[in-house]
This record gives structure tokens, C-alpha cells and sequence, in this order.
């Protein structure tokens, strides 16, 4: 028996620099069945309603990752994605370009700045000139070595986490989820002889921009997991390098600030996480703060259960010294 078909209803995200004033949404209502993937609805309506329509796709496997995409806004793979559950939950399914990266025309996007900011964190090896690579012939690793990578070497370059990420819109500084993680990639690899370096240079330029929003993680086709894998790097750099700039001074902050009380002293983390110099050039407006809020600059009292959190932190600080 033939599975039933539901009518979906698209509306499709149409614009071409140049020659459109602004982007305009497309209304398009197809008879498919509901596992039908959006890739094969937008073919289809490429191939008999509207040939106009620009995309891109490939392998439709979800290997290539060329058909990531908006869809209700949430950046995925298009073929992956089936029409069923989207109009289920929303009712209908707005499709739209993938976000940070400029548009080309409808659903396609130049992809420059996330290659660019893939290239800047020199995605390699780098041989340790104190231990050299054999020449023609493989070096192994171990097991336990292997699994230190995680999930990165599954990333297939989709950029969906690129476009879901708002650190990336906010600030051309940061480099973007998956660059983080092929970097991360690297820096645990025993065979590259750079990973202090990239540890102190990336510390220094994006890694604390990361907001911990995990948008990166919740869109990404192959469980990568960037937002973990950020998590890592931060901690591998502070045990190079110390806490040197107010990201990673504000993370060592707060763990600190929550001794002894369990809450926290807004004024002391403010201190922490500016230094002494930048805290005396926000004094203005921590004046202004304390009068609408007198209570941040009073010592909190113990919360219940200092003695669980005390045990939390004694665990933490053993598993620092390891």
C-alpha cells in the first residue's frame, strides 16, 4: 500500500544581489509523503513549478554537506531533513540561506569567510622538529590516542554550525565552531609539534568569544559536538598560559568567586575579570549599579549545602592537579 502524501507548504527565501532591492519570500505548495526529504520538495519544485530557484546540493547522503540550510530556522542538512515532522510542528517550512555568510542568489551563500577563518587556524600538521615524522611510511597511534580526537574528524564542512553560530555574527574575531574544533583536532594529535603554540595564539584571538550557547552543537549533522570540544581548548589554554585576557580571567573568576558562599560577589568578579586597571575605569558606572543595587557589594552569605558544593570543588581541584 502506498504511503499517503500531505500537501507542503514552502515558502522559500528568493533573492539575487543586484537585481533585487530586498529578499522576498516564495509560497510554493507541493503533494509529497511526509519522510520525503526538503532537498527532494525544493528539486521538485525546481523541476516543475519554478526552474529559477537556486540551490545547492550533491551527494543527497548527508556526506557532502553542500544542501545545508535554514529550515524554520534552525541550520541543518536539507536532505536529511523530512517534510513530515517540520509540518507537524510549525505548520509549515520557511526555508532561507544559511546565516553569517552572504548570499549569492536564493539559498546559495559564498562561503569565503567561513573557509577564510577555517584557513586562519592552520588547519595541519605540524611536524615536531625534535621528533620527526618517518618519511614514506605511516605513524601509528594508539587506541587511547585515537579517541582523544572525539567525533572531529566526522565534521564533513557543512557550515551549519558556522551559520547558527551568533559569536560569529557578533564578531569577525571569532573563528567560527568548527574551526575550534578541527583545531582541537590538532592540538591533541601526539604527531604535531605546534599545539602550545596554537593554544597561546588562539587564546589571544576568538576562543573566549565563544558565548557557550551550544547552537553549534544542537546543528551539527555528524555529533561533532564543537561546543564541547571549545570547552576543552579553554581549559588546555589556561593550563598553558594562565588566565591572560578577561575571558578566560572571568571563567577562573567565577570558579574562585564561588568559594566560601556559593554565590556570587559581583563586585570581586568584575575585579577578577578586568584587572585592577579596567575595574578603576568602570568605577562610574559601578557607582551608578551600586546605587540602584546596593547589595552587590555585600559579602553573600553561605547558601545550604556548602559542604556539597565544598566536596564539588575539592573533586575539581584534584582533578586540576592530575
Amino acid at each position: 500500500m502506498a504511503e499517503a502524501t500531505v500537501s507542503v507548504p514552502l515558502e522559500v527565501y528568493r533573492f539575487q544581489p543586484g537585481r533585487d532591492r530586498v529578499p522576498r519570500y516564495q509560497r510554493y505548495t507541493v503533494e509529497l509523503t511526509p519522510h520525503t526529504p526538503v532537498l527532494s520538495a525544493l528539486l521538485r519544485v525546481r523541476a516543475e513549478i519554478d526552474p529559477t530557484l537556486s540551490l545547492r546540493y550533491s551527494c543527497r547522503s548527508a556526506i557532502c554537506g553542500s544542501c545545508a540550510m535554514q529550515i524554520n530556522s534552525k541550520s541543518r542538512l536539507a536532505c536529511e531533513t523530512p517534510v513530515g515532522p517540520e509540518i507537524e510542528r510549525h505548520g509549515r517550512i520557511v526555508v532561507e540561506p544559511m546565516a553569517n555568510q552572504p548570499v549569492v542568489r536564493d539559498l546559495v551563500v559564498n562561503q569565503k569567510p567561513f573557509w577564510d577563518r577555517y584557513e586562519s587556524i592552520e588547519p595541519h600538521l605540524k611536524p615536531d622538529p625534535d621528533h620527526p615524522m618517518p618519511v614514506g611510511r605511516p605513524t601509528s597511534m594508539s587506541p587511547q590516542e585515537v579517541e582523544r580526537f572525539h567525533d572531529t574528524p566526522r565534521c564533513i564542512a557543512c557550515a551549519s554550525c558556522y551559520s547558527a553560530c551568533p559569536a560569529v555574527g557578533a564578531d569577525p574575531e571569532f573563528p567560527g565552531p568548527m574551526a575550534l574544533a578541527k583545531l582541537y583536532r590538532f592540538v591533541v594529535d601526539p604527531r604535531d609539534g605546534g599545539h602550545q603554540d596554537r593554544l597561546v595564539r588562539i587564546q589571544a584571538s576568538g576562543l573566549w568569544l565563544c558565548l557557550r550557547c551550544h547552537l553549534c552543537t544542537d546543528s551539527c549533522p555528524k555529533n561533532v559536538r564543537p561546543s564541547e570540544r571549545i570547552r576543552d581548548l579553554k581549559e588546555m589554554a589556561i593550563a598553558v598560559q594562565g588566565a591572560t585576557e578577561a575571558g578566560s580571567r572571568h571563567a577562573v573568576g567565577f570558579k574562585e568567586n564561588l568559594k566560601g558562599a556559593g554565590l556570587l560577589n559581583e563586585m570581586r568578579l568584575a575585579r577578577a575579570t578586568l584587572g585592577l586597571g579596567g575595574f578603576a575605569g568602570q568605577l562610574g558606572q559601578g557607582i551608578r549599579l551600586w546605587r540602584k543595587k546596593p547589595e552587590v557589594a555585600r559579602r553573600p552569605h553561605p547558601i545550604e549545602g556548602m559542604a556539597e558544593l565544598d566536596q564539588i570543588y575539592a573533586a575539581l581541584d584534584k582533578g586540576d592537579e592530575k
